[in-house]
């Protein structure tokens, strides 16, 4: 559980970083929507704000006034029992409320959110866990908010750098750190799933989707210790991989063909060279960095190419809670697997709009597991069950092999 007498400090240090991550920003890159997976920024800033208004200060508070009477319209995502809201292919249309009122509306809500909680000696074990959802909402969104923002300017003309350090300095820390060994996962029976034993230092949250623990049988495996770097995936590519239909499962090699994909999102071959985006702006794809925002498609050719497969979620979480051996070092990508996002035995879907936000998604989606260097500290764990459609790639996703 978040501690009751940080809870207003650790409320305040989220929204901080929320705006932290848009400092770089200029007034006009927080309004385009290139795509429709892609929320403008300003969309997220208000998205964040309207969780806390709608869920925490209108039912809670007494005598809140809302901010904006039409704030509910605009910054619903997905919640259709609160109602109505603008659709996502429409968010980059959104002209007005302004940057400013949306910076005004967030200021405005923390003002009451820093009251209404610093009121509260003991506050209610069911109002704790739904601030806890929020906290962990808006960290949500800032990763998203860095996906989206990376996928705007990587998609101007001009390749523009913006300022990201947490990001780059996630990246060279990981970069610095030596080889880790593969992880054997011996043969046997495997209880997966968030257990209050996980967390010893006393902090319990996790996402609904993570329950039941259950038992699951696995076969020995062994699990690459590294992640599958730009040199490595360039064979891949050199080797006519995006040519040849026998790596690509039925729906990928479709989806190649109907997009033109030739190599991971941001990549640019430029007289004979390989570039790619990034937030410094263009520049050479670094060979030993591990490859990033590749789809799982792409994952899963690449897999085939090698002779080998992506790990199952399962394997993945076994390998990265090894009591003995060697564990996974992971935090660099968010590493695909090869299995589908689908209930846990003993999954219950929570009552009201808070059963809406995992339960609902589970089709046609495929797991990821770990985290990435644009994952905010604190917002991991082993168990933490990341989705999205095979077809994605402007997260920040990579491949890890199980060697056969």
């Amino acid at each position: 559980m978040v501690a009751e007498q940080t809870l207003t400090d650790q409320y305040l240090r989220v929204r901080a970083h929320s705006e932290a991550i848009c400092e770089g920003l200029e007034t006009e890159d927080y309004v385009v929507q290139p795509v429709a997976d892609v929320s403008p920024p300003k969309w997220h800033l208000g998205h964040t704000t309207w969780f806390w208004e709608t869920f925490v200060l209108v039912p809670n508070a007494p005598g809140y006034q809302l901010f904006h009477d039409d704030f509910s319209y605009v910054f619903n995502s997905y919640y259709e029992t609160v109602g109505k809201r603008v659709l996502r292919t429409d968010r980059g249309n959104l002209s007005r409320p302004t940057v400013a009122g949306v910076y005004q509306y967030r200021a405005y809500v923390d003002e009451h959110m820093s009251r209404f909680l610093d009121g509260y000696e003991a506050m209610p074990a069911d109002l704790l866990a739904l601030i806890e959802l929020g906290l962990n909402h808006e960290q949500q969104h800032q990763e998203l908010l860095i996906y989206d923002i990376k996928y705007i300017l990587g998609h101007n003309p001009l390749l523009p750098a913006v300022a990201m350090p947490m990001v780059t300095r996630q990246e060279a820390r990981f970069l610095s750190a030596p080889a880790n060994p593969p992880a054997v996962v011996p043969e046997g029976v495997y209880t997966v799933g968030y257990q209050p034993s996980d967390n010893p230092d006393g902090q319990s949250f996790h996402f609904d989707n993570e329950e039941t623990a259950h038992k699951v049988y696995l076969n020995q495996t062994t699990l690459a210790g590294d992640l599958v770097t730009n040199a490595e995936y360039m064979k891949f590519i050199n080797a006519g991989g995006y040519q040849n239909f026998r790596h690509w499962l039925a729906d990928g090699w479709a989806w190649v063909n109907t997009n033109g994909i030739q190599a991971p999102l941001y990549w640019h071959q430029i007289d004979g060279t390989w570039w790619q985006y990034t937030f410094d702006g263009l520049a050479p794809v670094d060979p030993n960095a591990p490859v990033c925002h590749v789809s799982q498609y792409e994952a899963d050719a690449y897999a085939r190419w090698k002779g080998t497969r992506l790990p199952t979620e399962f394997e993945w979480e076994a390998a990265a809670t090894l009591a003995t051996g060697t564990p996974l070092r992971w935090g660099m990508r968010w590493e695909w697997t090869n299995s589908a996002y689908l209930p846990y035995p003993g999954f219950v879907t929570a009552e009201g709009a808070v059963g809406e936000y995992n339960g609902k998604f589970m089709s046609g989606q495929i797991v990821l597991r770990g985290a990435s260097v644009a994952t905010p500290d604190g917002h991991s764990r082993p168990t933490y069950r990341n989705f999205f459609q095979p077809d994605k790639r402007w997260p920040f996703t990579g491949i890890r092999l199980v060697n056969l």
